[in-house]
């Protein structure tokens, strides 16, 4: 054989493939990706070549080919694109919760809310929320319960009130004022007149329930808790003084628990006023005798005290609480003029009037429905 006389590095000197320490291309440091296959005619490399041709390793041949890179880029901008949603998210929550508490706060500072306290109505009458607390709210509220009552008996006519406390027409009111009455007419707020029956009496208590013929569908009141009466809270008083239909007065409890004594034999004629002029119905206290004498046959009761107006004619409406609640049944009142001997049609009230319990009445109502007396 003969050798080549070329100079040494006249030409480049490439290390033949595989026989050197070397290989070109030098093979990878790790296993070739292999292809994947997924049907007749079809190879997926990894990385996103499909064997179809163009780039190093991805012409089907079999070669060997690079993995792409690992997917970092692509998905920091989804992480960046996240962060201002988390971010607004946040800042709509924070801005929820500051709104929240300043509502609450303005709310507090107004005494707004989210109901109108209109609406309400307090449990058990018909004052409405807005009202309660007020003279006239209560005026409104209970006036259509409250009626006149016209007894008529052979000593002459008598004026005074009566409550309204179930829808047929069942009415209470004081003995003193239907005693002996041979016929009763009742006016209602609305001036409608009905005749009445007696349905019970009590004379120690000075208590009376009639009933309308052939009434439906009227206004009720609702009977309070005067166990529950203060003095000082303050009142309203509804009747018929002088006839007066539907007349309303205010002022406070003034005392509780004292001793009136009234009149109660039945056929005296006397009523609490009247547009006939009947004299004003007597009473005693503290041993001394106001508004004439009140006989043999007399009857005490512990009664509420109220420097609420109480007239002629006052006798068995209402006396009320800020609830429109009835605490009391109107009974008696003091008359200076009276008192002194002028006429009892001329007498006006001085601050002084009483009232019978309403729990008095709740638990006599069973003995009145059932007709008996005492």
């Amino acid at each position: 054989m003969t050798e080549s006389q070329r100079p040494s590095g006249e030409y480049p000197m490439h290390p033949s493939y595989g026989n050197g320490d070397a290989a070109y291309p030098p093979p990878p440091s790790y296993r070739p990706a292999e292809p994947i296959a997924t049907g007749p005619g079809t190879t997926v490399w990894p990385g996103g070549n499909d064997g179809s041709g163009g780039g190093s390793g991805g012409n089907g041949a079999g070669g060997p080919d690079f993995p792409p890179p690992a997917p970092q880029e692509p998905a920091a901008p989804r992480q960046r694109a996240r962060r201002p949603v988390a971010l607004l998210a946040a800042v709509a929550i924070a801005a929820a919760i500051v709104g929240g508490g300043t509502a609450t706060v303005v709310e507090q500072l107004t005494g707004g809310g989210t109901n109108s306290a209109a609406s309400e109505v307090v449990p058990g009458t018909t004052v409405s929320q807005s009202s309660k607390g007020t003279v006239s709210g209560v005026a409104k509220a209970v006036s259509p319960m409250i009626v006149e009552i016209n007894a008529t008996s052979t000593a002459g006519e008598s004026t005074g009130s009566g409550v309204v406390i179930t829808s047929d027409g069942e009415i209470v009111t004081n003995n003193h004022v239907i005693s002996g009455a041979s016929s009763i007419k009742v006016t209602l707020s609305t001036g409608r007149t009905y005749t009445a029956d007696v349905v019970g009496t009590d004379p120690d208590k000075d208590l009376a329930l009639i009933k309308l013929r052939g009434a439906s569908g009227l206004k009720t009141a609702t009977l309070g808790d005067s166990s529950a009466v203060a003095v000082g809270d303050q009142v309203v008083a509804i009747g018929s003084p002088e006839g007066l239909t539907g007349t309303v007065t205010s002022g406070i409890v003034s005392a509780l628990d004292r001793d009136v004594t009234v009149a109660k034999e039945d056929g005296s004629g006397q009523g609490q006023g009247g547009q006939g002029g009947g004299e004003q119905w007597p009473f005693e206290f503290g041993g001394r005798q106001f508004n004439g004498d009140t006989g043999e046959s007399t009857t005490t009761y512990k009664a509420i005290q109220t420097d609420a107006s109480l007239n002629p004619g006052n006798s068995g409406g209402a006396l009320i609480n800020m609830n429109g609640e009835i605490i009391g049944i109107n009974s008696a009142m003091y008359s200076a003029s009276s008192s002194n001997g002028s006429s009892g049609s001329s007498a006006g009230s001085v601050g002084l009037g009483f009232a019978i319990p309403v729990n008095t009445l709740k638990a006599d109502l069973d003995t009145l429905r059932a007709g008996n007396s005492s």
